[in-house]
């Protein structure tokens, strides 16, 4: 691999760092760095550990399967080496309850019918469907279909998708996003809310007692492709187990590919054009006059996976904590692809398991420990919906009021060390302000993300502690690139371009570790930081979550 400008300036501050500590130097840096903590952080350690765990012997790391068994063993046997405490109680795990539930259409073919005629769509190439209710057999007959826009209701956005509709027994078809994406007048601009978030609209079609809901998939407004719904909507599906064993899900949920939408509404004898109509303030849900019947044969197993979690204990303030997280599952073994059938997930989310390891090697060699504790928390199922971290933020081995904040590690960049770092879903919590402080003794400076349209913000584990009330922060490397080799640039970024949820998702040459690295280091700065000190970041004041935040601090005090 070319040597980037920023490793080999990595390369001379490390170089410094271990310089001061064999004169018997004050290793604090004048910027105000542990320079033996941030040397600790290594790039053979790194990448020894993200290939391990990326590697076939882990058979893409599926909760319920031998790779899940094989992660967590991987990830208690690490903290223990490292001399960590465990984090729940004796054991470095908790046992999160999961149902697995696979989902088969009794006929691959999803029949539309109307007066005039009748419209066939292909399972996985056309649709994809499934259940999250724990019932062996679930039939709709001539289930009637609405379009419902986008599917919102959103009071403080003045917007009401559903608006004097009643949907019980219908099916809703409802598109990604929200209104924002298309115009900078509403909502947060081009910054997704949650209401755009796919899992935000199962849920409200769900309140309004639909039957069933398809979303019709484009792929700029998901930010991913089709092959991203065929691979992550077929197969068993993971769920926290409900108490009512999911009676309070709409019956069937699914997705149908924008083509098919569109053939969809030649078939009703409206205009796709409608689809423009409902991104307008005032659009009003459109009955297709078409039909459809569902079946679906469900299988489910209910069993528990693990969240695995290990301490260091604050010098002083031991009860206020500071929790690293990482999500170590992926897709396990799935369609294979040019005869490779492996998920590995190398840079979602390998990477962000073993940066674990590399910021609990810095906190054990700093020359001052942290005066609060440092929680390193693996999550599993974050690929299903975010499961582990949900379950944790439900039921909170350490108290949500002495969270002070998670810091929260998701697919760094494998392209090179930049001079910006991306904070996602910038303008939410005050841990911003500790990002900018720590990038500055790094010579980097803070900006939002590339695409605030995707709704990353909501993507990640981070959010659950969000919901709770608990600042999160999602943070990742920027877009301007130190390095000038613009033909190893490009070079690189075409090899790395579309392993998002593919076989793919390997480590191999086109890698450069230089900026994880610096990613990582950076991390370690912002909950070192936070770790001497006594105050509680919140949100910030036009954050949708400041009311929670607020809650939170006055329990607290």
């Amino acid at each position: 691999m070319i040597m980037t400008k920023n490793l080999l300036l990595i390369s001379a501050t490390a170089t410094l760092f271990l310089s001061c500590q064999q004169d018997g130097t004050d290793n604090h840096h004048t910027d105000g760095l542990d320079s033996a903590a941030i040397a600790a952080i290594t790039e053979d350690t790194y990448k020894a550990h993200v290939t391990k765990l990326s590697s076939d012997e882990f058979l893409g790391r599926k909760p319920f399967t031998k790779g899940d068994t094989l992660t967590v063993q991987y990830i208690e046997q690490q903290f223990k080496d490292l001399g960590l405490q465990p984090g729940n109680g004796a054991s470095y795990f908790q046992e999160v309850p999961l149902v697995e539930i696979s989902s088969e259409p009794k006929n691959k073919v999803l029949t539309f019918k109307s007066e005039t005629g009748t419209l066939s769509a292909n399972h996985l190439d056309d649709y994809v469907i499934g259940s999250r209710r724990l019932q062996d057999d679930i039939d709709v007959a001539e289930s009637e279909l609405v379009f419902v826009g986008f599917g919102i209701v959103a009071p403080e956005f003045d917007w009401n998708d559903y608006e004097g509709l009643d949907v019980k027994g219908k099916t809703v078809v409802a598109m990604v996003s929200d209104p924002g994406r298309y115009d900078k007048s509403l909502f947060k601009a081009d910054t997704m809310t949650y209401y755009g978030r796919w899992k935000y609209k199962y849920e409200e079609a769900a309140r309004q007692g639909a039957t069933g809901i398809l979303l019709i998939h484009e792929t700029e407004a998901a930010s991913y492709g089709w092959n991203v719904v065929r691979s992550g909507w077929s197969g068993p599906q993971l769920d926290l187990i409900s108490e009512d064993n999911g009676a309070s899900f709409s019956e069937f949920e699914g997705w149908i590919s924008n083509e098919t939408a569109k053939k969809l509404f030649q078939l009703s004898d409206i205009s796709p054009n409608v689809m423009e109509e409902a991104k307008k303030p005032g659009f009003k849900a459109i009955p297709l006059n078409v039909s459809t019947s569902v079946g679906i044969h469900n299988t489910f197993r209910k069993s528990t996976s693990n969240n695995v979690i290990a301490k260091l204990e604050g010098a002083k303030r031991p009860d206020e904590v500071i929790i690293y997280t990482a999500h170590w599952d992926h897709l396990g073994v799935g369609e294979p692809v040019d005869g490779d059938a492996i998920y590995n997930g190398a840079i979602d989310n390998a990477a962000g398991v073993a940066a674990l390891f590399e910021i609990a090697k810095a906190f054990q060699a700093a020359k001052v420990q942290p005066e609060r504790s440092i929680i390193f928390l693996a999550v599993t199922s974050e690929e299903e919906g975010l499961l582990g971290s949900a379950y944790y933020a439900q039921h909170p081995i350490y108290p949500l009021a002495k969270t002070v904040a998670n810091l929260n590690m998701d697919a760094f960049s494998a392209l090179g060390a930049t001079k910006d770092v991306s904070v996602v879903g910038i303008g939410q919590t005050e841990i911003e302000d500790y990002v900018e402080k720590s990038a500055a003794k790094f010579g980097r400076v803070m900006k939002g993300e590339s695409d605030p349209t995707s709704g990353g913000f909501y993507r990640s584990d981070h959010f659950n502690f969000v919901k709770a009330g608990v600042p999160g922060l999602f943070m990742g490397a920027g877009s301007e690139l130190l390095s000038t080799d613009t033909v190893d640039i490009e070079r690189r970024r075409e090899a790395l371009a579309g392993r998002y949820h593919t076989v793919t998702d390997e480590v191999d040459e086109n890698w450069d570790f230089g900026g994880i690295i610096a990613d990582i280091r950076l991390f370690f700065d912002i909950g070192y930081t936070m770790s001497m000190e006594s105050t509680f970041p919140n949100f910030k004041a036009k954050s949708e979550f400041k009311e929670l935040g607020d809650k939170r601090l006055k329990s607290e005090g």
